[in-house]
């Protein structure tokens, strides 16, 4: 399935309906026509070929959510799919688009764009730049008036902080909203939120201890993102370039939206294309390295993210997050949904997903545009699709 560049949205898009069931399949994959970005760029290296090994991976057999068996490719067809592919070991085993969707096209990841962040902040951690175990304030000393006096690297890093936050999706005025408003992707409903993303974040409250259970908040990859800026003295989407995407010998440059002082929405604003983010998977499932063999985070930056800290699941567990991925964790800014898997997620809502299997080299990626933000079956039987192609690739396709 390859999409058409000539699909359109089917009526204007405004502030207010750009997320809608009816846009999102048009929108997501043309947000720089729609709101101010900045460039991610890819460098001037060339890009590192990805060889195709096309195998007939969605015909394999699985069970959905519920239990019923069904096909690979029924699972993407009926999960909103703009496009899926499946890499192992830098080879293509599947790739296909759909809709609005093309190989060039830059599509919005929503919050696999805070993974790209947590890797940033293993990259400046590596250079010395960053310590995990620092308290904010050492980065940005305007934090000291806000809920994050205290408050570290790590705790933001694992989602731990004491920050009061909501992360209601379907609630127009829930705090993730409001951080919408902030950074000009949604209406503004009140005159109490700043027009801008970090004149947002410093009206954060603290509502309980830093360094108690996980509790997802978007504000958190923010303020790291303002970290990062303030550590290495210039904007993320030049330091993403720099740091990473031009390291991963990627075929296109990314986007990243940003707010009218030139701020990157960061928990969730990166735009980038399908294959590239193979490429980003690759580089976790082989210690950090890229597949043009660049360091772009070291390998003791992985295997923490693997290992978690010594109470991280039991600060997950704690989380509704916790019943929905027993024995889980989250860590780096990175799901881990088994304790005894070697298996990555950087998920997104409307159904954006990279699958990395470190013990295998398996990754999958599907982009989508789910009408809801969240949709339990839809994630969960993608996940058991990308776990049936793990487990006939590593004992190989039949």
């Amino acid at each position: 399935m390859i999409g058409s560049s000539a699909s359109r949205p089917r009526f204007p898009v405004t502030l207010d309906n750009w997320q809608t069931a009816d846009q999102v399949g048009w929108t997501f994959c043309h947000i720089a026509e729609i709101f101010p970005t900045a460039l991610i760029s890819r460098g001037s290296e060339a890009a590192v070929p990805l060889s195709r090994n096309i195998m007939p991976v969605a015909e394999i057999g699985c069970r959905d959510a519920d239990g019923e068996w069904t096909t690979v490719s029924a699972i993407m067809k009926a999960t909103e799919t703009d496009g899926w592919l499946v890499a192992h070991d830098g080879r293509l085993l599947a790739e296909q688009y759909a809709g609005a969707m093309e190989p060039a096209t830059l599509h919005l990841l929503m919050s696999v764009s805070k993974s790209i962040v947590g890797i940033l902040v293993g990259a400046l951690v590596g250079q010395g730049a960053i310590s995990v175990d620092d308290e904010l304030t050492r980065y940005v000393p305007e934090l000291a008036e806000s809920g994050y006096r205290q408050a570290t690297v790590r705790h933001l890093l694992d989602m731990r902080s004491g920050i009061e936050f909501s992360e209601d999706y379907l609630d127009p005025d829930s705090g993730v909203r409001q951080l919408e408003q902030a950074i000009g992707w949604a209406p503004r409903r009140s005159p109490d939120v700043p027009p801008t993303l970090r004149g947002f974040l410093l009206t954060l409250r603290q509502a309980r201890e830093h360094g108690g259970p996980y509790e997802y908040r978007s504000c958190e990859t923010d303020v790291l993102g303002w970290v990062c800026e303030s550590a290495a003295g210039e904007r993320f989407h030049k330091l993403v370039g720099e740091l990473i995407w031009s390291r991963l010998g990627t075929d296109f440059d990314a986007n990243v939206g940003v707010d009218a002082e030139g701020t990157g929405l960061f928990d969730g604003g990166v735009s980038a294309a399908l294959c590239d983010l193979a490429r980003f998977g690759a580089m976790i499932a082989r210690d950090g390295t890229s597949l043009n063999n660049h360091q772009v985070v070291s390998a003791a930056w992985i295997e923490d993210s693997f290992a978690g800290g010594p109470d991280s699941r039991e600060a997950f567990a704690s989380s509704p997050d916790g019943a929905r991925m027993p024995g889980g964790m989250y860590r780096n800014q990175f799901w881990f949904p088994w304790p005894d898997r070697q298996v990555l997620l950087c998920l997104g809502i409307h159904g954006q997903m990279i699958y990395v299997d470190r013990a295998t080299g398996l990754v999958a990626v599907k982009l989508s545009s789910w009408p809801t933000p969240q949709d339990s079956w839809k994630l969960y039987s993608t996940l058991a699709a990308f776990d049936a192609i793990n487990a006939e690739v590593s004992q190989g396709l039949r």
